[in-house]
């Protein structure tokens, strides 16, 4: 009953929202229901630690460690974006007087997000990543500027011709499931039991059409290009959510899918994963020298973070998918900081150009030092947890003889690191602009920032039971071995 009141409240909110006595209340309508649905999707994950899995409707909704992790993450993103809203949506240029329209699709959004990880069958999967996509491009261009409709449409092309290629995968997928004589309901963990009777060439072929479909709606290069634009150019609530979880979240189907591979004796392909993944993460690398927008420059991140997590889980190993899956929640919650953090920036100086932002310090101690912060985390700094998850697939990778491989990686995210520090140096320190002024923070804003920082920095030097434990759980059902 949990899981099902969870993937359920997002709906709730997007139908209040939409009814006309209650859209002045939208936003309160929204912080609530998904406070709620985070403080259920936390009771969920304690019922998947005690019994392995929870079951709303059976063969339709059920949640293991991997998929109740990816729904904490997207409840937590969504809620702490919902908050940050409260006072951004109200500063500049912003369409406030369609704001019930706004978190009417924010909050199907959050749905759509939710219910990827809680499907059962990855048909239903296919649908949900689909209703993302859709519900996305209708918040990317919400600002209806000239730039932000550039950006959303082409972010509806790139990512929607990825829908036949992915949805062609799965026929194989069932093509594939039904030779090995499985039931006639196809699940995630019914694949899983019959891939090693499942026809290799059919297994590679259905990964080969799902990864290229869903790889653009991840970001992976060379389908990245409309990464940078939508990010930039969205509301920075949806910028949060975008990069923080919109990106994991097709990822997450792409992994689950890898495991039903890897469970196959003879479908091997974990050394693609690796060279795509490190392709990735040069694009975005060296990409980050030359950006002038430090939107744009989160949004590059979030490639290099994507690539790497596949390289990880292209390892194969215990210790690859546990670095994945740590990277994957670490990302998460470290990237949705970094778009609150550029969003009180755009607040207090409003531009997004990294050129016209001088002596942050100086002009919101408050924005300067948590842009500081979250870019000492997002570049892996330790003692911050990307440090930490960094590390261990570094580790894996050389404990499982891939020695060229990690030395690539480790070389790229080196650069990263420097290309981001070299612009966010411009940033913090030197005087303002003689005609810079500082325009106050929202709560709200504040309020966001600060909540976002408190898992960054505790994960870094310390991480509690139950989540060490569902992270161990969610990396075993990944499959490596």
């Amino acid at each position: 009953m949990a899981l099902m009141v969870t993937v359920s409240l997002p709906l709730l909110a997007a139908l209040l929202c939409w009814i006309k006595p209650f859209r002045a209340f939208a936003w309160v309508l929204t912080v609530v229901c998904l406070t709620l649905s985070f403080a259920l999707a936390i009771f969920t994950a304690s019922r998947v630690l005690a019994d392995g899995i929870v079951i709303g409707i059976a063969r339709w909704f059920e949640a293991d460690g991997l998929s109740v992790l990816v729904i904490l993450l997207v409840s937590f993103v969504c809620g702490l974006a919902a908050i940050f809203a409260g006072g951004y949506m109200h500063h500049g240029s912003q369409q406030t007087t369609r704001l019930w329209w706004f978190y009417c699709n924010y909050n199907l959004l959050a749905f759509a997000l939710i219910i990827v990880p809680a499907f059962a069958s990855p048909n239903l999967v296919w649908v949900g990543v689909e209703l993302i996509t859709l519900f996305a491009i209708l918040l990317v261009g919400f600002e209806n500027t000239p730039t932000a409709l550039e950006a959303a449409w082409k972010y509806a092309i790139l990512t929607l011709m990825g829908a036949p290629i992915s949805l062609l995968g799965f026929f194989v997928l069932y093509w594939a499931y039904h030779i090995s004589g499985g039931g006639t309901v196809e699940t995630w963990r019914g694949l899983y039991a019959a891939a090693s009777t499942m026809p290799p060439n059919l297994l590679k072929f259905s990964f080969l059409l799902v990864f290229v479909g869903f790889g653009a709606k991840v970001g992976l290069a060379p389908m990245h290009t409309w990464l940078p634009d939508a990010h930039s150019q969205a509301p920075t609530p949806i910028c949060a959510v975008l990069s923080g979880i919109k990106t994991s979240v097709p990822l997450y189907a792409i992994l689950r899918l890898l495991s039903v591979i890897l469970a196959s004796p003879e479908a091997r392909i974990g050394n693609w994963m690796v060279v795509i993944g490190l392709f990735s993460v040069g694009i975005a690398a060296f990409l980050l020298f030359q950006v002038r927008d430090y939107k744009r420059m989160f949004a590059y991140s979030t490639v290099e973070h994507m690539g790497i997590i596949l390289t990880a889980a292209g390892f194969a190993t215990r210790g690859g998918e546990s670095g994945a899956v740590a990277q994957l929640m670490n990302h998460s919650i470290t990237k949705s900081l970094c778009f609150y953090t550029a969003g009180a920036v755009l607040v207090v100086l409003g531009t997004r150009q990294i050129r016209e932002v001088r002596g942050l310090f100086r002009l919101s101690p408050f924005a300067g030092g948590a842009l500081l912060l979250c870019s000492l985390a997002i570049a892996g700094a330790p003692p911050f947890p990307i440090f930490l998850s960094e590390f261990s697939i570094l580790s894996a990778g050389l404990r499982s003889g891939h020695n060229a491989a990690v030395i690539v990686l480790a070389i790229l995210i080196v650069l990263a690191f420097i290309a981001i520090f070299l612009q966010i140096n411009r940033m913090l320190f030197g005087n303002p602009e003689p005609a810079s002024t500082r325009v106050p923070l929202p709560a709200s804003v504040k309020t966001a920032i600060l909540i976002a920082a408190a898992p960054v920095v505790v994960l870094g030097v310390y991480i509690p039971g139950p989540v060490h434990s569902l992270m161990t759980l969610a990396a075993q059902q990944l499959g490596g071995h």
